[in-house]
């Protein structure tokens, strides 16, 4: 019997419940949801359509409504908190992490977010407030900070006598955290070291004290780095002072790489990486219609470009049908370079040390590979029409237009990093702008000079 996938069980489970749904079957549906884990019942809320969303959610059980916002996309999240009473929003609130809490509460008009801190006790709230004077893309923004601390003067048998009183652990504990009696982070113990240690120790004894912590203002990007880089499943958090704040653990890192990864491919369309696919027409149209308008704008000058060699297109026909080879050509081999730059820059493998490698190497690829296909492209056309010249006229364009799409594919995301625009969003239109006015140029001015009379 075949394996079925995931998705084909999603699907299959999505269709069940959207049947039952217009049979008007809703304690079935509820009870479907009961036996359900909170990220497959907000996969299912992603994938359903705005009006099905509302009536899904009030299906959902109450006690696991913070566990599914937890799951959801920020749009669909948004959707379904603005159809939420603030004192509903409160109870939902109570059995959140703090991270995914302070993300929620981001979110929130400022008259709902204030009642729903004051419905929260002292201690909570001011946990939350802690984590959203973060931003929010920072360590602090997305640190947890329900973690368990020590002492380094207490043995372990009263560590381990307390942890057994105390009945359960913050999820995903691998380690405790070591301070001093003002709250800065001295340094770690592992949970095996712990519970393996002889009794009569100290926690002095068993404390890990090269232990490195994360600042809370290091961006998110930066903090998934570390992680990859020291392979750990968990860090702590300290302030400027050295004190300790919480910790972050794999699952955050883990929708931070997500998240970078959604973002970077939907930038490349112009798109938002929480966009919502089943949102209203008009809302996409209106998403949409920005991105579309820029590129028009970037269209109009290579036409503008065009237009300058009207004689000389209206004389030779084939000028107009090659005229599109060489700015393809310049497009296919920039976008090249540019996803290997912008992905160099992402794993922190191109900055400012060695930019001036990447460039001249991308220089020499474009000009080698220009001249390979000038060659080629070249011989074609000599062959084709029987004119050596115009063969020579196109491979001096794709010669030209090849070495400034290495060029240009390089510089693009240095120069946009450098005034903060993310050149996963821009990168490609200003490229694709370049390779069609150089291209463009190249072979129609050549053209003009050689051939026009």
């Amino acid at each position: 019997m075949p394996d079925i996938s995931e998705q084909e069980i999603s699907q299959k489970r999505l269709l069940e419940i959207n049947t039952a749904l217009e049979s008007g079957m809703f304690v079935y549906v509820r009870k479907m949801f009961q036996n359900m884990p909170a990220y497959d019942i907000a996969l299912l809320l992603e994938s359903s359509t705005s009006r099905s969303r509302t009536i899904l959610w009030q299906l959902t059980d109450a006690d696991l409504q913070g566990e599914i916002l937890e799951e959801l996309s920020e749009e669909v999240r948004k959707g379904i908190l603005k159809n939420m009473q603030p004192e509903k929003l409160a109870a939902v609130a109570e059995g959140m992490d703090i991270d995914d809490l302070a993300e929620v509460l981001r979110t929130l008009p400022d008259s709902v977010y204030n009642e729903v801190l004051n419905s929260m006790d002292s201690q909570d709230r001011t946990r939350v407030e802690q984590a959203l004077s973060y931003e929010e893309d920072t360590a602090g923004g997305i640190m947890n900070t329900d973690t368990i601390t020590l002492r380094p003067d207490i043995t372990i048998d009263v560590i381990l006598r307390y942890l057994r009183l105390k009945g359960e652990l913050p999820e995903a504990t691998d380690s405790f955290y070591v301070v001093n009696r003002q709250d800065k982070f001295i340094g770690s113990v592992s949970l095996a070291t712990l519970i393996t240690a002889r009794p009569e120790q100290t926690i002095d004894e068993i404390t890990d004290y090269d232990t490195v912590p994360v600042p809370a203002d290091t961006e998110e990007s930066e903090v998934a780095k570390l992680f990859e880089r020291h392979d750990w499943f968990s860090a702590p958090v300290i302030d400027a002072d050295g004190r300790l704040l919480g910790r972050i653990t794999i699952d955050d890192v883990i929708d931070i790489i997500r998240e970078d990864a959604e973002h970077s491919m939907m930038s490349m369309a112009g798109l938002d990486d929480e966009a919502d696919t089943f949102a209203p027409v008009l809302k996409s149209t209106q998403q949409r219609s920005i991105w579309l308008g820029v590129n028009l704008i970037t269209a109009l000058m290579a036409v503008a470009v065009s237009s300058m060699f009207e004689g000389i297109l209206a004389e030779m026909a084939i000028l107009a049908v090659l005229n599109t080879l060489v700015p393809s050509m310049g497009g296919v081999a920039g976008n090249q370079t540019l996803t290997l730059v912008i992905r160099g820059m992402a794993l922190g493998h191109i900055g400012e040390n060695n930019s001036r490698i990447i460039l001249n190497k991308e220089i020499a690829v474009g000009f080698l590979n220009g001249l390979i296909w000038a060659l080629f492209i070249a011989g074609i056309v000599a062959i084709w029409k029987q004119d050596i010249v115009l063969g020579g006229i196109i491979a001096f364009a794709m010669l030209m237009n090849l070495t400034v799409a290495g060029l240009a594919g390089v510089a693009t995301p240095l120069f946009l990093r450098k005034i903060n625009i993310d050149p996963a969003l821009a990168g490609s239109v200003i490229l694709t702008t370049i390779t069609d006015v150089v291209g463009i140029f190249a072979f129609l001015g050549t053209a003009t000079w050689l051939l026009g009379k």
